[in-house]
């Protein structure tokens, strides 16, 4: 009876997460965005994403918590962009304080300017997803002595994921986030073991991926969660303190 009543809540769970993904787009928006304002026409018309074209730059915008085309748009855009603003700057600055400087003098500043643009976008994005990284790995360790709690307690993956993202949420809003959208993976996606990969992904830490691993092969082969998890909570612990002492 009780797993029945477990496997019953699972598909509810399901149905409440389609239900909210297929609201009316106009109101709510979709998964699947779009790329809007006026970059994005100057991205196309210029062709800076085969112009400027780099590898990663879709998965370091999903580890700043930047996802869909439209940051890749933007991200495309400012790189083209800002070296030419930085040299109208620095051409400004020459011209207005900059007089008595040698001829090699002012090359220097234009030119390092504008590669100093150039490379600025890299910077805030690896930035931003720093500080994200460090927001998600502070609270993660609590996060995962929640979701064990919640595991042994009975509940299936998908409603603990919802538990401890409501909980967390206060701690790390990076995290609560993280966790909503795996769980909306896991109601859509045909292969779970590609909403766990996901997270990996979109945090790239050794500590996630390790969850991961461990949350994968309890769905392959069925071996115990709880015992999994309360190791990985210890690891991660133990993680944050090294952390800690690094800096300190």
């Amino acid at each position: 009876t009780r797993m029945k009543s477990v496997a019953t809540d699972r598909e509810n769970l399901r149905k409440k997460n389609r239900a909210a993904l297929s609201f009316d787009h106009s109101e709510r928006g979709t998964l699947r965005k779009t790329a809007k304002g006026p970059w994005k026409s100057i991205v196309e018309t210029l062709n800076l994403q085969k112009l400027l074209e780099d590898p990663n730059v879709t998965q370091k915008l999903l580890e700043a918590g930047l996802r869909g085309p439209g940051p890749i748009a933007i991200f495309y855009f400012c790189r083209f962009a800002t070296p030419f603003l930085f040299l109208a700057l620095a051409a400004l600055y020459i011209t207005v304080s900059g007089k008595e400087m040698a001829p090699n003098i002012r090359m220097i500043v234009l030119v390092g300017a504008s590669v100093a643009g150039f490379y600025l976008p890299n910077i805030l994005v690896a930035n931003i997803a720093t500080n994200r990284r460090k927001s998600i790995m502070k609270a993660f360790p609590d996060a995962l002595d929640l979701l064990l709690i919640c595991v042994e307690s009975g509940m299936s993956i998908e409603a603990a994921f919802q538990r401890v993202g409501a909980e967390i949420g206060s701690s790390s809003l990076e995290l609560a986030e993280e966790l909503g959208l795996t769980n909306a993976e896991l109601a859509y996606l045909q292969d779970r073991r590609v909403a766990y990969e996901n997270l990996a992904k979109r945090t790239n830490h050794p500590g996630v991926k390790g969850v991961a691993t461990a949350l994968i092969q309890a769905e392959r082969y069925g071996t115990p969660l709880g015992s999994a998890l309360r190791i990985m909570a210890k690891e991660n612990r133990e993680l944050r303190m090294t952390e800690a002492e690094k800096k300190a």
